[in-house]
């Protein structure tokens, strides 16, 4: 398998794509894959509001997708991720957030209605660190003591922070 730091873009947007809710286990990092932009599209996205309000017409909406491809329905760029293990990637993750929720929504962590009942008083910390590859620029999300684990793959992106089991010996 190839090395994530030694790989260009096009080779991670090359990685096939997990299904739908498919749940891939846990993994050590995560690469954020930017949506390229179509720049043609967005000039007649602005042609057509400028014409439109210059003769007080309906303005076309910025979240028309069909019309601006890679574009979220807030006017903020899409993003793909790409989960690894060690620096080996496995699979692209979603294509259609443009957020991402670090430990969830809330921040309150992988079930957490399950472990606290309720939403905690206190959360500990965690060491969340951003990196980016020397090869392709991209950057890269892991924790030093967790694993992640992510949502599924809607507007807002859920990456969840999962305590690494402690080593006997």
């Amino acid at each position: 398998m190839k090395n994530i730091s030694k790989m260009a873009r096009r080779e991670f947007e090359a990685l096939p794509e997990r299904k739908w809710a498919e749940d891939i286990g846990e993994f050590d990092s995560m690469v954020i894959l930017p949506a390229e932009i179509n720049y043609i599209s967005i000039a007649k996205y602005w042609i057509r509001y400028f014409v439109a309000k210059t003769f007080k017409l309906e303005k076309p909406e910025i979240w028309e997708i069909w019309e601006i491809k890679g574009l979220h329905d807030s006017g903020f760029r899409c993003m793909d991720f790409v989960a690894c293990k060690g620096e080996e990637p496995i699979c692209r993750l979603s294509g259609c957030s443009d957020v991402i929720l670090f430990n969830g929504i809330g921040g309150y962590g992988y079930n957490w209605v399950e472990e606290y009942g309720k939403i905690p008083d206190l959360l500990s910390p965690i060491d969340w660190n951003i990196d980016c590859l020397p090869k392709s620029g991209l950057l890269r999300i892991f924790c030093q003591k967790y694993k992640l684990k992510i949502g599924e793959a809607l507007s807002s992106f859920e990456l969840f922070a999962i305590k690494k089991e402690a080593k006997n010996g």
